[in-house]
């Protein structure tokens, strides 16, 4: 596995700017929702392949809607098509930016791991007697195992 070595910055402004532009695409998306797990998995999913099953269906709909009963709302479907083609291009766009955004905060977060670890390596093997064993021990905590409970013995009766 090759790990691409990142050298870069974002300073305040930028960090804020692309803050205010998350914002602006919140606001310009005021219909979003949050699901919990057991919502989101209940409901249908329209994939690749039910594209075209829902596109037939709307057209199926608009075409012969004698059949459809009294309750169905055709035009809240062609709302909910039409909205979901919409979001697609977005979508993809996101999740393409979600996945860079995640690969980079990764690999810095391990690169600046890396780091540390040679830091804490390096003040182990050279740093007795210049007055860091106590930040060595302190670094050390976070590699200190936590003492395993004893299981309790059964009782003999």
């Amino acid at each position: 596995m090759s790990v691409s070595s990142i050298s870069a910055t974002l300073d305040s402004k930028d960090r804020d700017a692309v803050m205010a532009a998350v914002a602006t695409i919140k606001a310009k998306l005021p219909f979003l929702i949050d699901l919990s797990t057991d919502e989101r998995k209940a409901l249908p999913k329209m994939g690749d392949k039910s594209r075209a099953f829902v596109s037939k269906a709307l057209e199926v709909a608009t075409q012969n809607p004698d059949f459809l009963p009294r309750s169905f709302n055709l035009d809240e479907m062609r709302k909910d098509v039409a909205l979901f083609e919409a979001m697609y291009p977005v979508v993809v766009a996101l999740a393409q930016l979600q996945e860079l955004m995640d690969d980079t905060y990764t690999t810095v977060g391990s690169e600046a791991y890396a780091a540390a670890l040679q830091v804490y390596n390096y003040a182990k093997a050279s740093g007795q007697g210049a007055g860091l064993d106590s930040v060595v021990d302190e670094l050390g905590q976070r590699f200190a195992r936590k003492a395993k409970k004893a299981k309790p013995q059964p009782s003999a009766v």
